[in-house]
């Protein structure tokens, strides 16, 4: 059990912090850009993180971490990097941070992994982990909403996935990753995020963007990849 949570650890900082993924920028970075019939697809969807469990230790997303089917090496494997425009942050228990993430992606199919995040006190640096392991199908040029992720950390019970790896051990402990874990709802919030991306975003005026909600949060699907890691 150690040695597979030392394991799991030492894969999410990997992918994090070195080159065994692609750093890629979110789309409409710039208020000039522009969306023509030769774009590739764009993939919306708000994130709100919370945590109930160490309340003082906030979850910031750092990367959306997206994979094509049987990835092999970095150019497979994408982190969606946040940006000043993605963030909305509070840093309070009962608001969570919020985030508006635009992935722009070559048509075909990917597995939506999870998102990697941060939480940090004097001293103390600690990353949390919420998987999510959906199908997406980035189709043909257009912009497409996702949803609304909640992913919010709370105390573990028994044998549940954690929220984070095990190392390093004290500041895992401290801001409740190594104890706590995640519970996941996806939901669709179209009738409020629409007018938010469209006023954050210039490059959606005029554009119809298009629903296709993510399924439902499979934590069984969760687990049994976490206890294959």
């Amino acid at each position: 059990m150690i040695k597979k949570l030392i394991t799991l650890g030492v894969l999410l900082f990997a992918v994090l912090l070195t080159g065994c993924a692609t750093r890629t920028k979110m789309a409409f970075e710039n208020d000039g850009d522009k969306i023509t019939a030769s774009s590739k697809p764009v993939l919306l969807m708000t994130v709100t993180l919370k945590n109930s469990y160490k309340t003082s230790y906030q979850p910031k997303l750092l990367v959306v971490n997206v994979e094509k089917p049987d990835a092999k090496d970095s150019k497979d494997r994408l982190n969606f990097t946040m940006d000043d425009k993605a963030r909305v942050e509070s840093n309070k228990a009962e608001i969570g941070n919020s985030y508006f993430v635009r992935m722009e992606l070559d048509p075909g199919s990917y597995k939506l992994l999870g998102l990697t995040s941060t939480a940090s006190g004097f001293l103390i640096n600690g990353y949390f982990f919420a998987p999510l392991h959906s199908d997406i199908v980035a189709k043909k040029s257009g912009v497409y909403y996702l949803g609304h992720v909640d992913a919010t950390v709370r105390e573990r019970k028994g044998e549940e996935f954690k929220a984070g790896s095990q190392v390093p051990l004290i500041d895992q402990a401290v801001v409740g990753a190594s104890g706590g874990t995640f519970d996941i709802a996806i939901s669709d919030a179209f009738a409020t995020d629409e007018a938010l991306f469209r006023s954050k975003f210039p490059a959606l005026k005029g554009v119809t963007i298009v629903k296709d909600i993510l399924p439902a949060f499979d934590r069984a699907q969760a687990q049994a990849w976490w206890e294959a890691h």
